[in-house]
């Protein structure tokens, strides 16, 4: 998607589970809207964030024209055997994308092809690479042929559903995913309480929760170090974002507990009901 849109809207990290959200991407052109969803890759879920992150993946399947499954080379086991049967008998067109086939040869690609073939036989099968750009203007012009005529569903200057503050929160998650080990990683949400913009600067404040009081030690760091290097590299990323100089304060604070409370998950935004 990020590749598509030109804009890096969803976070990506070497960790599973990076993406909690379904994120929209919107591409418009002189005679088309692309509005591209990304959701969280298929797992089985343990507690109720996982639920609801699953909730999105299904959501997305039933209001979709088009279906991406993106896979990376090398991968074969098959993450949900419900879910994968329901790909196998989609009605809409599945597109499978054999992604960063940089780290392959020649021979790994052409037996991942036709194992996914053997496996998905309904689907379209495109190699690509998105870091390197490879295969990605085949693929948005494959999806174009499919997507039925309709008006555009959002403003044309429009990139994505979500507001500025989940893109703050994203950014700081990211570093933390990059940053932290085991656990802390999935027991860390990020809540943005102000978000102030002027001419010349934003000024954001945000905090970081944790599940346990030991979790924020280890945010903190030895003297504060690891969250000033969370600090510091979200902002330098925020400013390349918003194309703007910003001031950032982040907080740690104990929220415990906060993956299977249904009223908190609805407060970050992962229930909708």
């Amino acid at each position: 998607m990020n590749a598509f849109v030109g804009e890096k809207l969803s976070i990506i990290t070497s960790k599973a589970q990076t993406t909690r959200h379904r994120i929209l991407g919107i591409v418009n052109g002189e005679d088309f809207q692309m509005v591209l969803s990304d959701t969280p890759g298929i797992i089985k879920p343990a507690y109720g964030l996982q639920n609801s992150m699953m909730d999105f993946v299904k959501s997305a399947f039933q209001d979709a024209d088009v279906l991406l499954y993106l896979v990376e080379i090398g991968e074969k086991a098959l993450k949900d055997e419900s879910f994968f049967t329901k790909l196998q008998h989609a009605e809409m067109p599945v597109l499978l994308l054999l992604n960063k086939i940089d780290k392959g040869n020649e021979e790994l690609l052409l037996s991942q092809q036709k194992h996914w073939q053997e496996q998905l036989p309904n689907a379209e099968i495109f190699a690509i690479s998105a870091l390197e750009n490879f295969g990605v203007t085949e693929v948005f012009n494959r999806i174009l042929e499919l997507l039925p005529e309709s008006p555009a569903f959002y403003p044309k200057d429009q990139l994505t559903d979500k507001p500025e503050r989940f893109f703050v929160n994203e950014k700081i998650r990211e570093k933390i995913l990059i940053h932290y080990k085991k656990e802390i990683p999935y027991s860390v949400e990020v809540e943005t309480e102000s978000f102030e913009e002027s001419d010349s600067i934003i000024h954001i404040r945000s905090v970081i929760m944790v599940e346990r009081e030991s979790q924020k030690a280890i945010i903190l760091g030895h003297k504060g170090s690891a969250i000033k290097r969370v600090g510091t590299e979200s902002r330098k990323d925020l400013e390349k974002f918003f194309d703007k100089k910003i001031h950032l304060e982040t907080y740690v604070k104990v929220n415990k507990n906060w993956r299977n409370d249904g009223k908190q998950l609805r407060r970050f935004g992962y229930n909708q009901d």
